[in-house]
């Protein structure tokens, strides 16, 4: 993908010896996604089977990661964007990444931000029946539209 304003390619990586997990926690506040801490960042990031960061021209735009077991389960989650970069067509693209480094399990979970689920449902989710949680903050998760008592 290249920038349109500046015709600079995208630098796409899954590395995170370098990651400025400050820089990390700022893009998930912009994106909004919420007040990730770095050190939790760096936690969960360092867990994860794959990963994306995306830079343009130097600074942190986008990012996504997926938990896996290697043959059953896939879980994406913690897909953000710069909103200077949103609508470019840069979350489907991380997405899409994601989805093909998950390949060869049986199946692929999706974590979404309520509200969000037609832009996933367009790269090919479907709504589980079944999906259950259990929050830290149960009532903050159903004041925000995570969860219902149905």
């Amino acid at each position: 993908m290249i920038d349109q304003e500046n015709n600079v390619p995208l630098v796409w990586t899954h590395l995170i010896d370098n990651v400025d997990w400050n820089e990390l926690s700022a893009l998930y506040l912009a994106a909004p996604l919420g007040n990730k801490k770095p050190a939790d960042l760096k936690t969960v990031f360092t867990n994860s089977m794959f990963r994306c960061f995306v830079h343009d021209d130097g600074k942190l735009v986008g990012v996504g990661r997926a938990l896996a077991d290697g043959v059953d389960c896939a879980y994406i989650c913690d897909i953000a964007v710069m909103p200077s970069h949103q609508g470019t067509g840069l979350g489907q693209q991380i997405v899409a990444k994601l989805v093909h480094l998950s390949r060869g399990h049986r199946k692929i979970i999706l974590y979404a931000v309520p509200g969000k689920e037609g832009f996933y449902r367009k790269l090919g989710f479907r709504r589980m029946r079944t999906a259950m949680a259990i929050f830290e903050n149960q009532a903050l998760a159903m004041e925000r539209g995570y969860l219902d008592d149905t």
